[in-house]
């Protein structure tokens, strides 16, 4: 009996210290959410690298579909780009430029251009660092029981919702966290909280090690085709140039 109670207070321990390694953010929904879902969404940020070194990570790149995305996390710049288009901006102030063939995009275009780049980032954003982000401000998270993913894998369900943040706050979503593993290993969308099924559902796969943290850029198949985030980076520095110069980079030329 003692040594069940001295295990007991272990875990309690180690549980008590990993929150306090992954304190959330200002806004999160710690009395709505579910003490065991919270422990889990630890467990998540501790195997992909934990809590200090995904805040020590400053640039991240990405590619949703053809839009090549390079954010500088802690001062909120920003480059988005597609072809010739090019939208350099400020994610906190929403503020920034345009350009096609490296030539200013007439005035009265660049604000339909920047809420457009404003928006792709919040949704490709959170197809690359959903896992990251299950404590962010406005997130209510709920543990959904024990369940199993599509490739067979036994996985803790958590759920979000959100409260009035975001571009989509209506939106709920199960994330399967693998038992072994503590990755997201898939994950489920629903338009509407209320929605009685998804309207998808999509593995979390090939997680590597970028920089000091892990990320993952496979999410199935689209079209008999592997459906992939492309040009999945970090890097500790990159050239003001890349959030100043209004002409096409190529993202796989970073950092070489």
């Amino acid at each position: 009996m003692k040594h069940a109670v001295h295990m007991l207070s272990l875990l309690l321990f180690a549980a008590a210290a990993q929150a306090q390694d992954n304190p959330p953010m200002e806004g999160f929904d710690q009395e709505g959410s579910d003490p065991l879902a919270i422990e889990i969404a630890d467990q998540v940020m501790e195997a992909m690298g934990g809590r200090t070194n995904w805040d020590n990570t400053r640039y991240l790149t990405w590619t949703f579909f053809e839009d090549d995305q390079v954010w500088d996390k802690w001062t909120g710049r920003f480059r988005w780009q597609r072809d010739s288009l090019v939208v350099l901006m400020n994610i906190t102030s929403q503020q920034g430029a345009a350009f096609a063939n490296g030539e200013a995009v007439p005035e009265q275009e660049v604000e339909a251009l920047l809420q457009s780049a404003y928006g792709d980032w919040a949704n490709s954003g959170y197809w690359l660092l959903m896992p990251y982000k299950l404590k962010d401000s406005g997130v209510t998270l709920g543990y959904g029981g024990e369940g199993t993913t599509e490739d067979g894998r036994a996985a803790h369900i958590l759920t979000l919702t959100f409260d009035n943040v975001g571009l989509t706050p209506d939106n709920r979503y199960e994330v399967y966290v693998d038992k072994e593993s503590s990755l997201v290993t898939q994950w489920s969308y629903y338009r509407n909280a209320s929605d009685p099924e998804p309207g998808f559902t999509r593995p979390w796969e090939n997680w590597q090690w970028h920089g000091n943290i892990m990320l993952s850029d496979g999410r199935g198949m689209r079209q008999d085709q592997p459906f992939r985030l492309p040009n999945v980076g970090v890097y500790d520095e990159l050239p003001d140039s890349v959030f100043e110069d209004g002409a096409r980079i190529e993202l796989s030329d970073l950092g070489h």
